[in-house]
């Protein structure tokens, strides 16, 4: 499928990061929009319906399933999670670049119905960091940490499925390198006849 719009697929274990990087991206690139998803998980802090994700419940999610609504959609950590179809391909079709925070499974699952999406994922300098760092946030009781961090031994070992990898040591750095990540894809021979059909026609490019 060809489409004029670049999509961008950011996958993480929980605590990496992810969501923090690409909100600051969204700030600094006005040409990205990010496609919210639907979870069945209950709103964390300052989270918005409509805004970090659209929450539903398993009722209503599962419905949607059997409608063939979603793109992609798994089970992360007991909840599920999944990509509105309609909301993607309006976007991408009209042009627009769209960035997904999905999970490894539904990123996969996203590169083969749109092969030239691009999947990002984000690493943990290391394991200790990463358990700091969900330590720090203080969202979840020590239990849901521990199956966190059990978690993300599956998540990482699949990094090496992505097309890109981001260790985020330093958020100022690993921020740059979702930047340029962008900005190449941009600037790709076949993205750009996508996105500017009208120059490469008229300088008889194909």
């Amino acid at each position: 499928m060809e489409y004029p719009g670049n999509l961008f697929v950011v996958a993480a274990p929980s605590g990496a990061g992810k969501s923090s990087l690409v909100s600051a991206l969204l700030q600094v690139d006005s040409h990205l929009v990010v496609a919210v998803s639907h979870t069945t998980r209950a709103p964390r802090g300052q989270e918005q319906h409509g805004r970090e994700y659209h929450f539903t419940t398993e009722t209503a999610f599962r419905s949607m399933i059997e409608r063939g609504e979603f793109l992609e959609w798994a089970e992360v950590h007991g909840n599920l999670y999944g990509t509105s179809r309609g909301a993607i391909e309006e976007r991408i079709t009209g042009g627009q670049d769209v960035v997904l925070e999905i999970d490894w499974q539904g990123a996969l699952q996203i590169k083969r119905l749109f092969p030239n999406a691009v999947l990002v994922f984000i690493l943990p300098p290391s394991w200790e960091e990463l358990l700091q760092r969900l330590q720090r946030r203080g969202e979840d009781p020590p239990e849901v940490i521990a199956q966190r961090m059990v978690n993300a031994r599956v998540e990482v070992s699949q990094a090496r499925h992505f097309d890109f990898v981001i260790i985020n040591a330093s958020f100022e750095t690993a921020l740059f390198d979702l930047k340029a990540i962008v900005h190449s894809q941009r600037l790709k021979y076949r993205a750009l006849q996508r996105s500017r059909p009208l120059v490469f026609g008229a300088l008889s490019l194909d």
